[in-house]
Formats: C-alpha cells, structure tokens, sequence
C-alpha cells in the first residue's frame, strides 16, 4: 500500500493544483473532484492515503469516508481531511467517522507535506508489523507441516505461555512478544522426517535420537535474526525439553539455569500436549492433566511456575474453551 499513489479529493480545480504543486515533486498521485469518483478511483487505483474535501455537491466527505469505512477493502486507507472548516463539532464529526487527520484551508505547504510524510509512515509501520505477524505464523505452521493434529496446539498452547507470563509478572508487552516467540517453538521439527513425527506407537532409540535434534535445528533456524522476537524464540526452541530436575534435553539444563520464557512454555505445552488427542493417544481428562502438572513440580517444572499455573487454573480452562469453540466453527 504505502506505494500506491496518494488521492486527492475536491470539488475546486484550484485546490487540487495546489496541492498537486506541493507533493507531486515526492509523490505519484491521482485526483477526483466528487464522491463518487472518489469512490470509483480508490477501487481502481487503492491509494495509500486520501487528501479529502468535507464541503463537495454529491456526497460530502462524511459520506464518502463513512462508506470507505465501511468495506473491508478499503477501511484500512487513512483520510486526512482537507477542509474551511474549523468549528469543533467539524473536527468531531470527522474523526468519528474515521478520519486520521485534519488540514486546515488555505493549506500550509510545509504542515501539507509533513502530515503526509507522518501518515504514510504509519502505513509502512502497520503493513511492516503485518508482515513480521505473518513471518511468525508461517514459520509455527512450518514446525507441523508434517504434524496436523498439532496445528491447533501451537496457538492454544501460547495464549497459556502468555496468561502464565503475565501471572509471574511480565509486563503486557513481553508477554504479547512470548505469546508470538512460543508458536514458533516446534520449527525444528521440519527437519524432523515424517514417518518419526507421526508413528502411532512409541519411538524407538534411533527415532528418539532424530526426534531431540529438533530442538537445535529450530534454534539454528530462528537465531539468524537479532529481532527481539526471533531472539527469544530461538532461546524457546532450543530449550523447551529441558526439565527442571536437569533430566532433560539437549544440555541437562537444570533449575534457574533454565530460562523463565522456557520454564512458562514448559508447563504450557505439556498442559496442552497432555489434553489433546494424538495418534498414539486419547486427550486425558483435565483434572488427570493438572494432577500431573503439580505432581511434576520440583521434577520435570519449576515448582513456582507450577504454583502460578494452578493460581490461574480457571483461566487456562477458559482459554481452552474458547479454542474448542473455534474448532467447532471450522467444521
């Protein structure tokens, strides 16, 4: 989007060469003169940002932002109107509506240019962050692409990582940043083959070996970004086996050498691998499920951890609830 030209809406021919004069030099940009010719230029041309006149004969630009607004396709593109109005109830009007910004006439070419500059920033932040959301998605669902009944499991097991996370006291965002790390916490597993990933009996030696190698292909993977997000993400996938008694795996980790993301991704994915079917096994009964959670505190968790996770029981089966319901809508 943030390449797409810039369209610029009035009735007065004057107005658009002015502003045609102020930013065609640093932007490609498009023109209409009433509403609907607005409404006819966003389909064909999906600008990146809308210069909008309130006061036009057809529509006003009220109504021509409250129908953009209103479809899914275009309610995304920011409307700055450019506007002789400057009563209050004006400017009220506009932003409830769904304006981004408002421009007062006669224009000030250096405040035109500026207000542009910032809103196209924006764009590139919110379609930057979108794509940065995708990556992560893609590369959790690459972690199962062999391994469909676990599909689910990725994203449920992460609202619990980010609801125990906030209940030892992380703050909203590095919560928000372990919720998106833990989806991604099984990439290792593409390189894992499938006849291992979904046997229905017991892994022999030789299988467990190729299975534990997971761990490490997925840190290999996910620590060639220095992004926050990949950084701990990384530090997820290459410890999540390990226990607390130091019994696990891949470096005997032991106690708080243990890092905290892990020791909260720990009980959530067990908790959640435990109450979900896989081919070797029927989904346990919840209450089986958290008695094994606290009967592995001090052993395979960090008794704390395990202490917060029973704290916020009611919301775990809440959380699980509401996944359960998304499933059934899929079917």
């Amino acid at each position: 989007m943030p390449n797409n030209p810039i369209l610029i809406v009035d009735d007065e021919p004057a107005n658009l060469a002015i502003l045609r004069e102020i930013l065609e030099p640093t932007y490609r940009l498009v023109f209409a003169r009433n509403g609907q010719e607005t409404l006819l230029a966003v389909a064909k041309h999906r600008p990146s940002l809308i210069l909008l006149d309130i006061q036009m004969p057809d529509m006003n630009g009220y109504q021509v932002c409250r129908a953009l607004k209103a479809d899914p396709a275009t309610e995304t593109i920011p409307v700055i109107f450019v506007t002789a109005l400057s009563d209050l109830g004006d400017e009220e009007q506009g932003f409830a509506v769904g304006c981004v910004d408002y421009l007062s006439k006669p224009v000030v070419p250096s405040l035109v240019r500026a207000r542009v500059k910032t809103h196209l920033s924006l764009v590139r932040a919110t379609q930057l962050e979108k794509s940065h959301r995708d990556a992560i998605y893609m590369l959790g669902e690459a972690g199962h692409y062999n391994d469909n009944d676990t599909g689910v499991h990725i994203w449920r097991m992460a609202a619990y990582a980010k609801a125990l996370a906030l209940n030892v006291g992380w703050t909203c965002a590095d919560a928000e940043l372990l919720e998106f790390a833990a989806t991604m916490h099984d990439t290792g597993k593409i390189g894992v083959p499938d006849a291992v990933l979904s046997k229905p009996g017991a892994l022999n030696e030789d299988e467990w070996r190729i299975m534990r190698r997971h761990c490490q292909i997925g840190y290999d993977i996910l620590s060639k970004s220095d992004a926050p997000i990949f950084k701990l993400a990384a530090e997820v996938a290459l410890s999540h086996h390990e226990k607390w008694d130091g019994t696990g795996y891949p470096n005997g980790l032991a106690n708080l050498n243990i890092p905290e993301s892990v020791r909260i991704v720990g009980v959530a994915d067990v908790f959640d691998a435990l109450t979900m079917r896989r081919p070797y096994k029927e989904a346990w009964p919840v209450d089986k499920a958290v008695a094994t959670i606290r009967d592995g505190a001090g052993q395979h968790f960090d008794p704390a951890m395990v202490a917060c996770f029973l704290d916020i029981q009611p919301q775990i089966l809440q959380i699980k609830a509401d996944w359960e319901i998304r499933e059934l809508a899929k079917t």
